[in-house]
């Protein structure tokens, strides 16, 4: 099975703490051999913190956390035939070498510990995108999911707050990607009004497929396609058809949700986020190994090769790009793909 020239998954987690395990195959869903047999070229690895008490203790140790965790893929990227880059640029210069394709991110602004200057070190440090929450709300935006064990109301910012607006002109400036998954609906439109770059849902679905409140539904998609952005479809089981189990779908239910994606906003504005690692996985595509299989379901469906070659990665490479070029025009000698990392 071959696979189009820049074959990128858009979310993929790594295990923590780490098992020092990628090089090798592992019981994880995503490692070297498993990248090399499924013909995946790029891969954007989120440093993921859970949502915690957002007192001081607490806040400190997510951003403590979130550096070790961008260290550790660093680490993972150093080994032989991978490439840790910062740019679309070098992804392409990677995959020309035959090299695989690190990017880093953050999952969860609350990897911040409480110091919004420390993006100006996640930037430094090459992260190329960062969700703004995860399940519960941070200080930057409402969660699709408030945790209400964690004192959560259902609503604490009416979407985003005062810091999450100032943040998402950082991250502009920055050339960081602003990743709307996670986020209620009011934050995620709020967000693509206020970013100058396009915002990115890295692993979402539709909702009108599934509904469950991490998917986004058609104004939200409508959306997306006007601020330029991309949804990368997960394959996240309960996310792809309501509270279901890997067993009880496949990668038929991946390629439904690209189609409605495509039908309501146009194919350049979707893409593949497995979530590999962190919930990700399918009946006869659980793994990196066997992605060739969601590559064969496009083909079968008709689908030729500039067409999956969008589906996988291309579109995500556009939306990056645009993200560099807002912050090469806010700071002329910057070079946000060549970070010293």
């Amino acid at each position: 099975m071959v696979h189009p020239r820049v074959t990128l998954d858009s979310h993929v987690d790594i295990p923590w703490p780490s098992r020092n395990d990628f090089y090798a195959d592992s019981n994880r869903a995503v490692d070297i051999p498993k990248l090399q047999r499924g013909g995946i070229n790029a891969v954007c690895f989120a440093a993921y913190v859970p949502q915690g008490p957002r007192d001081s203790a607490g806040t400190q140790r997510a951003g403590e956390r979130t550096l070790a965790m961008l260290d550790e893929i660093r680490t993972m990227a150093a080994m032989p035939g991978m490439a840790y880059v910062t740019g679309v640029a070098e992804i392409r210069a990677a995959s020309a070498r035959g090299d695989i394709a690190v990017l880093s991110a953050v999952e969860n602004g609350t990897a911040l510990g409480g110091n919004p200057d420390l993006i100006e070190k996640f930037s430094a440090l090459g992260v190329r995108y960062v969700t703004l929450t995860h399940n519960g709300h941070n200080a930057l935006a409402d969660s699709a999911i408030p945790r209400h064990d964690l004192g959560d109301s259902d609503i604490e910012h009416d979407g985003l707050s005062p810091l999450g607006r100032m943040m998402i002109r950082r991250m502009n400036d920055l050339g960081i990607m602003i990743d709307v998954s996670h986020a209620s609906k009011r934050a995620m439109m709020q967000a693509a009004k206020q970013s100058r770059a396009p915002v990115v849902a890295t692993h979402s679905c539709a909702r009108a497929l599934c509904d469950h409140p991490r998917n986004l539904d058609d104004e939200q998609l409508k959306t997306i396609r006007d601020v330029g952005g991309v949804i990368q479809i997960t394959l996240v089981p309960g996310f792809l058809r309501p509270n279901a189990t890997a067993a009880e779908v496949s990668v038929n239910s991946v390629v439904e949700h690209i189609e409605y994606v495509i039908d309501i906003i146009g194919i350049s504005h979707v893409g593949i986020g497995t979530d590999f690692d962190g919930g990700g996985g399918v009946a006869g595509c659980a793994s990196a190994a066997e992605l060739p299989a969601l590559t064969a379901a496009l083909r079968t469906r008709g689908y030729r090769e500039d067409a999956i070659e969008q589906i996988w990665g291309g579109n995500f490479l556009r939306a990056l790009e645009a993200a560099e070029a807002e912050a090469i025009q806010v700071n002329p000698c910057a070079d946000v793909s060549s970070h010293n990392v």
